[in-house]
């Protein structure tokens, strides 16, 4: 199958990322749930490649959690990588073998600042990025990071997926769907999945929850938010209650307090009947989001 990839600014706070090939009528999407080693990039790596490598059924995309090789750390001066890096290579190496895409967050320097980045890896080694937006002041990440300016939307096999990092889900208005309008087409929405990869502890998880099923209501579409599990360095104790729900705000899994690797189908056809159904955004209020 032959893949390549463009990208080009649509808007000062919108990058897209197109992916080339069929389209496809279901998307397979595969979750990691897992706990992380405390700032010790070799042992996650090994951990997340033994678990990746063993995923038996076929699926398109994998998710891992937020700063996935460290845990959420506030030391970037001591755990950031370049874009060249060990991590970065990492992703590579397993796309490739394993002929996925392969996404998570991991912390990088550029230029003298730190970004948590999402880093969105292709099979054929090249790849998209997304800095987060909303640094989480509440733990200091403002003080250590950079907050990023621009969305991320990448298109695979004709399904539109908007990509952020977890305080970012606090925020409808860097999520909300944009309605792209033709006079001689259908209004379009700007995507039909929004994925989150986080490390969101235990003690908020309801907020969590809710605002997964909030922004999957609002936006119509497919939400995927994935969650680490397990007690950080800091003392905090994850939860995990990572989720895919559906575009009315369905849940079609959610796994709490344990490890887990989950595979599932979502179908363009549900999308499509929820959205024909439910017209709603002939009433949607038109905007514009500030550098």
């Amino acid at each position: 199958m032959g893949v390549f990839i463009r990208l080009f600014l649509v808007t000062s706070s919108l990058l897209l990322v197109t992916m080339y090939f069929y389209i496809m009528n279901t998307l397979s999407i595969t979750t990691i749930q897992t706990k992380l080693f405390w700032e010790d990039k070799q042992a996650n790596l090994s951990m997340l490649e033994e678990k990746i490598m063993g995923i038996q059924e076929k699926t398109n995309i994998v998710i891992l959690p937020e700063m996935f090789s460290t845990g959420f750390s506030m030391k970037p001066e001591f755990l950031a990588e370049t874009m060249e890096g060990e991590t970065l290579r990492w992703m590579r190496a397993v796309a490739k073998s394993k002929g996925i895409i392969l996404t998570g967050s991991v912390i990088i320097e550029e230029e003298g600042n730190y970004y948590n980045r999402l880093i969105w890896m292709l099979p054929n080694g090249q790849l998209g990025v997304y800095d987060k937006r909303h640094c989480f002041s509440l733990a200091g990440e403002d003080e250590h990071y950079t907050g990023g300016s621009k969305r991320l939307v990448s298109s695979v096999g004709g399904w539109k997926i908007n990509l952020n990092i977890c305080y970012d889900l606090r925020f409808p208005v860097w999520t909300r769907q944009s309605i792209h309008t033709d006079p001689e087409k259908e209004p379009s929405p700007e995507y039909d999945i929004l994925i989150n990869v986080a490390n969101w502890p235990e003690k908020r998880s309801h907020a969590w929850k809710t605002l997964l099923m909030a922004r999957a209501i609002e936006n119509q579409c497919f939400v995927v938010g994935v969650n680490r599990v397990g007690e950080d360095g800091n003392g905090l104790y994850h939860s995990g209650d990572s989720m895919v729900i559906d575009p009315l705000g369905q849940t079609l899994y959610h796994k709490a307090h344990e490890e887990d690797i989950h595979t599932i189908v979502i179908e363009k056809a549900t999308l499509e009947e929820v959205r024909s159904s439910f017209p709603f955004w002939n009433d949607a209020d038109g905007f514009l989001i500030a550098p």
